[in-house]
């Protein structure tokens, strides 16, 4: 009687767990999602080209996510640049950390790491990993009445692949924006952009590539997720023209 007594108990047991783990699992499913965010963005100006971008984070805890970001770049009028005459499917991948210092304010630190060959030979040598490594940063704005986003980012060869007479390259790039949400769907504001040639191993000065300024409208969905940016105007740099930039994306 016993044993049978025991057995049953264990099966009451182990059926009861099961249960529990059942409904627990998905509970705790809908909560490790509510820790993950991402975005996905197409992206096309004159210089780069055409190119995706993707940025995703994991709550870490109530303070600090776990963030990670890459980019697929295409060929643009950038991409032929040197002797070669493209950058070698250039693409970037990082992580980092994310932070809000106060309600409406985001910041992530991040560090990336390309390949192809656009720093580590100037475009004239094999595509490789580890072409070149990026520090960056990322500081956001987004309230209920403006938006915003400065970006800084440094890209430095990780490795000298450059042949006889070619150079490596290293680029400073930054811009910053501010806009108004004029409405639940629609917001203007200015886009200031500037990306420096800032040396190389056969590179003694820097030189300006180009220096955009202009104005942008977006049109987003009421509830988030979706939205359209046009952004466009004068470039600065002497022999320059126009700048435009096109950017579509989700968030999810």
């Amino acid at each position: 009687m016993k044993n049978r007594f025991t057995k049953m108990a264990a099966k009451v047991f182990t059926l009861t767990m099961l249960c529990a783990a059942i409904a627990y699992s998905p509970s705790y499913a809908q909560e490790a999602d509510d820790k993950f965010s991402m975005s996905v963005t197409l992206n096309s100006d004159q210089f780069f080209g055409f190119y995706p971008f993707f940025s995703g984070s994991y709550s870490v805890n109530e303070k600090v996510d776990f963030t990670f970001y890459g980019i697929l770049w295409s060929g643009g009028t950038g991409g032929n640049q040197g002797s070669g005459g493209g950058w070698g499917n250039w693409t970037e991948f990082g992580v980092g950390v994310g932070f809000e210092p106060a309600e409406g304010i985001s910041v992530s630190p991040q560090i990336g790491i390309t390949g192809g060959n656009l720093l580590s030979s100037g475009t004239a040598g094999p595509s490789i990993f580890g072409d070149g490594i990026v520090p960056n940063l990322t500081i956001g704005l987004d309230k209920a009445k403006t938006e915003g986003e400065i970006y800084l980012g440094f890209y430095a060869p990780l490795r000298n692949e450059a042949p006889t007479g070619g150079t490596t390259l290293s680029y400073l790039h930054y811009w910053a924006n501010f806009g108004f949400k004029a409405s639940e769907f629609l917001s203007i504001g200015a886009h200031y952009e500037h990306l420096i040639n800032t040396g190389g191993s056969e590179v003694t000065s820097s030189t300006d590539v180009y220096q955009w300024l202009g104005p942008y409208v977006q049109f987003s969905k009421p509830s988030g997720g979706a939205f359209a940016r046009l952004s466009f105007g004068t470039d600065l740099v002497e022999g320059n023209d126009s700048f435009f930039k096109v950017t579509t994306g989700f968030s999810f």
